[in-house]
Formats: structure tokens, C-alpha cells, sequence
């Protein structure tokens, strides 16, 4: 059989130090990953990067509409000419900062723990930075700087938990189904944010607080933009949002065209840039001819202006402590499961200890790259649920992550672009994004209303409240009364009153276990024992056995031996 250019390369790079650093199969090292080649990590990469590319653009409009360290002077923020002109210059800032600190936290995450995942600031932890922090044109509890400060923190506290180990068990604290009820909140406040401030399909109304929108600005109630007193979804950018950025996206995703989200938003895009037309980005006024003077540029370096290291270290405000503790679970739980998940989907999940190979270095470069991310002016970095993309193309191993930070680098000097992609355009993703995170709710315990009401009431607040973390507290806080309140009768009458269907309800408990981090255990086996068989015990003693594991039926995403005397023995 002939060998291949691709086949040659492969080999060679596996025989190479590279091939050895990332443990690709034929280099030798004890623990080679069964099926990693070369190429084909290299176009796991690049698809991984076309499905969360969006985020670019996406991350960049929701972040500005905080108005950054912008003032406004007038009582009307949208019709202040030189606040929206200064606006405009922070969102073309966070186009670089969102590019610069998605490759420098894909890389890191590639090259030291050799993991195939894409890192950028993350869905729902940036609208909730926006719109519930800082607040929409700065309306919100802290200043844009203050948040920024609040997430450096949090990043750093983030870095201790970390090497503590404690991250993997905190995150596992909160019963199941609210975890599950979270992300699908934040799905639904995404997919809201896209159908308001995107599409502007929903508007305001005096009555009913929310209602149709999409008229044209002439049309809205004197005083109150997007409160249309006529001509409700008449303005043509709604419907070409609604068609190419919406509908057209989904069918692209129907037949699993690679990059769908990003073709739906630049098509859009590209039909809105001609100017002189009914879905102009570039209007013929003052701002319309600053951006498109911008826009003409199409490749050139913007270095930040306004968001770079503008920290406002203001720890004694109480309400700075609320947004850090807010961002730190949230966080948790979005980084953590999504690293969990990642790693269980490219079968580098270890199914007696259920944790990762290298998740001590995963969660320290995440926590690293989000006190990064605030010193460039953006909400904290997360893992992408998007590297299932790359993953499911045969990444199996760090480099389709380094990939996936090269070309983040190369999108740093394409800012005039991403810069004019207009909100319509991104609109319709966030809806799409939305639905594919409420999928959560399939596997929530509808079965025992003690579990399902405090889930259903978190799926509901955050939306309607524009805030994850009342949603989250009204979840634990209703979960607490009504499983409290039938655990201390049980308690009292010694099981003999007790809800007719308490056996459908979820178990919980206080974590246990996993809490010491591999390095941890790997120093104390050294003081305990001089003689160590192999590299290869550290930090895993068992691998690949996936004839010998089940999935757990209450936690879909954790592995579970399927008997004891398999997990005795592995012990």
C-alpha cells in the first residue's frame, strides 16, 4: 500500500519531540493516545474554530452594549453622538481582546495540558457581566471597571482552588437537576438577548413590560427607545436576521455544514455592508461614516484604547464581593462541566476516579487566562461547548487546540471585519446557541416535584429577571425549604411520614472524595514509598477500560464502574 504525504507527515511529527510532548500514537510514550494523528487533530482544529468563531463578534456586541468605560452625559444614552462614537471604539477593542485572549488560553490549554478544547470568553457569563453587573449603558450594580476587577479576582481565587483540588468538588455540592436547570436558563436568557437586543424582535410595551418590536426608530414611543408605538417587525434588518442569520443557519446546521453559525453571520453580514440600502450597517450619518472608514481597512492592528488594564481595584464595595462570588460559581459550574464533558467525549476520562488527565493544569490555565481576560477588558474565559465539533473530527490530543489559538491569533488583524458585523447578524446565533443549551432540561428529575420546582423556578428567573444569580439563588433556596422541611419529618417520625413518590427524588449529598489533586497524592506516594513502578501510574492508575463502565443514571456526564469488585480492584 502506498503511503500517503499526510501518512509520512503523521510519522514523522508522532516520532518528533512534538509527537512525544502531545503523546501522539507511534511516539513511544507510555500513555500515546489509541487513534491521535497529526492531520487529523490539525482539522479537528480548524473545524473547532469555525463553530465558535462567532464569538468574536458575538462577545464583542454584548460587551459593549455595557458602554464600557464610556460616559454618557446626556439623559438620552441613545442619542448621545459622542457616547455612541466611544462605544463604537470599545467594541472594536474587544474584537482584538477577545481574539488575543481566545488564542492565548487555547494555546496554553493545548501545550500544557494537552487537552483538545477551545477556550474564549464564555456565552451567558458575558451577558450576565453585561447586563446584570454592569449594567445595560453602565445601569447596573458596579462600574465596567469594578466588574473587570471582580473577575481578575476571581481568576486568581479561581488558580487556588485549583491546585487545592477543590473546584471538581464544589461543583459537584449542588444537586444535579439544578445544575441541569442552570445551563438551560442561561440558554433561554441568551436566546432573549438575541431576540432583543439582536434582532429586535421583542421590544418593550407600557403594559405588558415586553412585546413585539422591529419597528424603525421613527416609530418608537417618544422617550423610550424600542418601544414601538407602530409598525411592529416592519424594519427590514429584522427579517434579514430572521432569514440568513436565523433560519438559513438552522438549515446549515440540519446537514451539518462545518462552521454553520459563522457562514449565517456573514452572510448577513455581507448583505448589510453595502451602503444605500434599506439593511445598511453603515447609514450615511457621522457614526455610519466612522465605522465604514473602519471597515475599509479590512486588515490592520487595533490596539485597545479603552479596555486595556482599566481595573478599578474597588474590593471595599460590597457589591464588587457579590458580582466576584457570583462569577466564581457560575463559573464553576459552567467550566468545570464543560471540561468534564469534553474530556469524557474524547474518552480521556478516567472511569474509577472520574476525573481527567491533566485537569490540575486545565483548571489552572483556565483560571490564569481569566485574570488575563480581565486585564484586557472582557468577562471570564470558560471552555467552548463547540470542541465536541473538533473532538467529534478525531482531535484527540492538544494540537487541535494550539490550532484552534493560531487562528484566533490570525483573526486579531482581521478586527475591521468583525468589527462590522452588525448586531442582526449575531442575533439569530444567540437564539441558536440558546437552543442547543436548554437541552439540559431533558435530563432534569421531572418525576418528584421537590427536585423539578426548584429547577423550573431557576429555568424561569433568570430570564425574566435579566440575572443568573437570582435564578440560581432562588433555585437552592426553594430546593433547601421543600427537601429540608421532608428530611427533618422523615427524621422525626423515623421514615414513617414521608412523600408517596419520595423514592423518585434525586439523592444528594455532601461531596465526597476527590477532593486531594493527583499532584498532591503523586508527592505523598513519594514520601511513602522511595520506588515507583512506572511514569506511567501518575496520575492515573487505570486506562481505556470502557467495557468496564456504565453510565451513571443519575449523572449522564460521570462514568461509574459496573461493579464493585472492578473498582475494589482498581483501587
Amino acid at each position: 500500500m502506498t503511503l500517503t504525504f499526510a501518512d509520512r507527515l503523521n510519522a514523522q511529527v508522532a516520532d518528533s519531540a512534538v509527537g512525544r510532548w502531545f503523546q501522539l500514537e507511534g511516539s513511544g510514550h507510555p500513555r500515546e493516545r489509541e487513534g491521535s494523528r497529526f492531520m487529523t487533530d490539525v482539522r479537528a482544529g480548524i473545524t473547532t474554530w469555525a463553530a465558535m468563531a462567532y464569538i468574536i463578534s458575538v462577545n464583542a456586541s454584548i460587551i459593549s452594549s455595557s458602554g464600557g468605560p464610556c460616559v454618557c452625559d446626556s439623559s438620552d444614552c441613545s442619542t448621545d453622538q459622542a457616547y455612541l462614537s466611544c462605544i463604537q471604539e470599545v467594541r472594536q477593542d474587544l474584537i482584538t481582546s477577545t481574539a488575543a485572549i481566545s488564542c492565548l488560553a487555547s494555546v496554553l490549554m493545548g501545550a500544557l495540558a494537552n487537552l483538545p478544547v477551545g477556550m474564549a470568553p464564555g456565552m451567558g457569563l458575558n451577558a450576565y457581566f453585561t447586563y446584570s453587573v454592569v449594567g445595560y449603558h453602565g445601569g447596573g450594580l458596579i462600574t465596567y471597571q469594578e466588574a473587570l476587577a471582580a473577575v481578575f479576582l476571581e481568576g486568581w481565587l479561581f488558580f487556588i482552588l485549583s491546585l487545592l483540588g477543590l473546584r471538581q468538588w464544589l461543583a459537584r455540592i449542588m444537586p444535579q437537576s439544578l445544575v441541569l436547570a442552570v445551563g438551560a436558563g442561561i440558554g433561554i436568557y441568551i436566546a432573549f438577548i438575541g431576540l432583543t437586543s439582536g434582532l429586535n424582535v421583542i421590544g418593550g410595551d407600557v403594559t405588558n413590560l415586553v412585546g413585539l418590536g422591529g419597528c424603525d426608530s421613527s416609530d418608537w414611543i417618544p422617550d423610550l427607545p424600542y418601544f414601538c408605538a407602530t409598525g411592529v417587525l416592519r424594519s427590514p434588518t429584522v427579517w434579514l436576521g430572521v432569514f440568513t442569520g436565523g433560519i438559513m443557519t438552522v438549515l446549515m446546521m440540519m446537514f451539518r455544514i462545518k462552521g454553520s453559525i459563522l457562514i449565517g453571520i456573514f452572510i448577513t453580514s455581507i448583505i448589510s455592508w453595502p451602503r444605500s440600502t434599506p439593511v445598511t450597517y453603515f447609514p450615511n450619518t457621522d457614526a455610519g461614516d466612522q465605522l465604514f472608514d473602519f471597515f475599509k481597512q479590512v486588515i490592520t492592528w487595533h490596539p485597545l484604547k479603552h479596555t486595556g488594564n482599566v481595573l478599578d481595584y474597588n474590593y471595599g464595595k460590597g457589591k464588587v464581593w457579590y458580582a466576584l462570588i457570583t462569577f466564581l460559581y457560575v463559573d464553576i459550574l459552567d467550566t468545570t462541566g464543560t471540561l468534564y464533558s469534553m474530556a469524557k467525549f474524547a474518552g480521556l476520562r478516567d472511569p474509577v476516579t472520574l476525573d481527567f488527565e491533566n485537569s490540575t493544569i486545565a483548571y489552572c490555565v483556565d483560571a490564569f487566562s481569566i485574570s488575563m481576560g480581565a486585564l484586557v477588558g472582557t468577562s471570564p474565559v470558560t471552555a467552548f461547548i463547540e470542541s465536541a465539533t473538533g473532538i467529534a473530527e478525531g482531535g484527540k490530543t492538544g494540537i487541535t487546540a494550539v490550532v484552534i489559538g493560531l487562528l484566533f491569533f490570525v483573526s486579531v488583524f482581521f478586527a475591521p471585519i468583525f468589527a462590522s458585523i452588525p448586531p442582526w447578524a449575531t442575533g439569530g446565533a444567540l437564539v441558536i446557541v440558546g437552543s442547543l443549551m436548554i437541552r439540559n432540561v431533558r435530563d432534569i428529575n421531572w418525576d418528584y416535584i421537590g427536585d423539578a420546582l426548584p429547577a423550573f423556578l431557576t429555568i424561569l428567573i433568570i430570564p425574566l429577571s435579566f440575572n443568573i444569580a437570582y435564578g440560581v439563588i432562588v433555585g437552592i433556596v426553594t430546593y433547601a425549604l421543600l427537601n429540608g422541611f421532608v428530611w427533618i419529618v422523615r427524621k422525626v417520625t423515623d421514615g414513617r411520614i414521608s412523600p408517596p413518590n419520595y423514592h423518585a427524588s434525586e439523592p444528594w449529598s455532601i461531596p465526597h472524595g476527590h477532593i486531594i489533586p493527583p499532584w498532591i497524592k503523586y508527592l505523598m506516594s513519594l514520601r511513602s514509598s522511595k520506588v515507583t513502578d512506572s511514569p506511567a501510574e501518575f496520575p492515573f492508575e487505570v486506562r481505556h477500560r470502557h467495557s468496564e463502565i456504565s453510565i451513571d443514571s443519575q449523572d449522564p456526564g460521570i462514568y461509574t464502574p459496573k461493579n464493585s469488585s472492578f473498582a475494589n480492584s482498581e483501587k
